[in-house]
């Protein structure tokens, strides 16, 4: 017999049967379902719908089904449609009759609302303990190696100088972004909307706020219409979700980039690198580029919600059991990647010397006309000046730091014996000293607030 099947009298067509099932996908959620029926058993009791008896025996039998899951020892039945059906099912089979009251004035509207949120805020706080894990692997990489200068790039084309530490922190600070979202969301999904019933609210005035606290939420919702359909929630994770995967793509990039054998400035450990089915020298970076994909598959989830909600009318709709599929497989992928993502960080392997070669004078080109700025030339004028110096080095198929001082008088008179001085990469990141920049001693303050941050002694994420 289904839950709600009184009013019928002929059998359910065996494709549409497999059309509403979903206890292959919401199974997950027998914990927090089981812990939500008890206490909504125990707020029957206290309205006079349970006696005290009738309560304990309900909530014995939610233990022992508890149990059975936990076991793996739990019977699917045929007519199981999802996991609140199987679980007051086999109540029925434990307790008898009894296990019939637990549902008065409760909804599987509701129910499912309910379930849904208590699960995802259990999700949310580990997700952020594997925020934090990744944060803390790049504070330590970049606390190892805050000598090291690197060439910096826009365009994909090299720029300026800066420390590799600077470029590396420059991830903790999307992920720090991620976790005040993350923090923010967590107050949003810890709305109970337990006791809305179907859509109208709940006839047997059952205590939502104490239900609401003794299942771990920090409020109740305000519209019974709302609570049952509301699914902002899960589009506001999928949107974190997919953010921080993009967030995790452009580091893969940079690392996958970056290990190539043209530039070689950082080695993937073995672990997280796999080899070609037919070429024996191939080492190839597929951690990262799983995890640049993995990207994609977050932001598909996100649509597929946004695309779900699309025109629905007011209040519960069955089209909404399409959000637990893209909620779940966002929530299984990263905590999937997010290991990887860690363990690559730990153990990469950065090699000083090739990001050194890979500094050129062009990056300094700034620096020159900066040095140009400093003599009274107006800046624009300075730039056209070393774009001159630049041309004039090309055609004579030298360096900058090469050309000769009379060229570089014939541009402009503003040049002295002392512009040889800008050539040194060292002399330039330390020239960046402004809060933010890449200058030594100011990264080792950003590391500073980073590492406050993390050992939670500082809430402020700006310098």
């Amino acid at each position: 017999m289904k839950l709600w099947g009184g009013r019928f009298e002929g059998q359910t067509d065996e494709a549409m049967e497999r059309l509403g099932a979903s206890l292959d996908v919401d199974w997950r959620l027998y914990e927090v379902d089981i812990r939500g029926s008890m206490a909504y058993a125990r707020a029957l009791s206290k309205v006079g719908i349970l006696t005290t008896v009738e309560c304990s025996e309900i909530n014995e039998g939610l233990e022992r089904i508890l149990e059975e899951f936990r076991s793996d020892s739990f019977v699917v039945s045929p007519g199981d449609e999802d996991v609140h059906t199987a679980v007051e099912r086999r109540l029925h089979e434990l307790i008898g009759e009894v296990a019939g009251k637990l549902h008065t004035g409760r909804s599987r509207n509701d129910q499912v609302a309910t379930d849904t949120r208590m699960y995802l805020s259990k999700q949310i706080v580990l997700l952020r303990g594997g925020l934090r894990s990744a944060q803390r692997a790049v504070v330590i990489q970049a606390g190892n190696h805050l000598d090291v200068i690197m060439p910096g790039y826009t365009h994909g084309q090299p720029a300026q100088p800066v420390l590799f530490a600077h470029w590396l922190l420059s991830y903790f600070w999307m992920l720090q972004r991620d976790v005040e979202r993350l923090d923010e969301l967590a107050e949003r999904v810890s709305v109970s909307p337990l006791g809305a019933g179907a859509l109208a609210g709940n006839a047997f005035g059952v205590d939502r706020a104490e239900l609401a606290r003794e299942l771990g939420f920090a409020g109740i919702s305000a519209n019974s219409i709302d609570a049952v359909s509301d699914r902002d929630f899960i589009v506001e994770f999928l949107s974190w979700a997919a953010l921080l995967g993009v967030h995790l793509s452009r580091l893969a990039a940079d690392l996958v980039l970056w290990s190539s054998a043209e530039y070689g400035f950082v080695e993937i450990d073995e672990a997280y690198s796999t080899g070609s089915s037919i070429m024996p020298q191939k080492r190839n970076p597929d951690s990262m580029e799983l995890v640049r994909g993995k990207a994609g598959r977050l932001i598909g989830n996100l649509m597929t919600v946004l695309a779900t909600l699309k025109g629905l009318p007011a209040s519960y709709n069955r089209d909404l059991q399409e959000d637990k599929p893209p909620l779940f497989d966002a929530i299984d992928t990263l905590f999937l990647i997010l290991p990887v993502v860690v363990g690559v960080v730990e153990t990469l392997r950065i090699r000083p010397e090739r990001m050194r070669m890979a500094l050129g004078d062009g990056m300094l080109a700034t620096d020159l006309a900066d040095y140009l700025v400093r003599r009274g030339v107006p800046f624009r004028e300075s730039h056209r000046i070393v774009g001159e110096a630049i041309r004039r080095a090309e055609a004579a198929n030298t360096s900058l730091r090469e050309l000769a001082l009379a060229e570089y008088q014939a541009i402009s008179d503003a040049f002295s014996q002392d512009l040889y001085d800008v050539f040194n990469f060292e002399r330039s990141v330390r020239s960046k000293n402004v809060p933010g920049g890449t200058a030594p001693s100011v990264v080792r303050k950003q590391l500073a607030l980073a590492r406050g941050i993390l050992d939670g002694n500082s809430e402020n994420t700006r310098q």
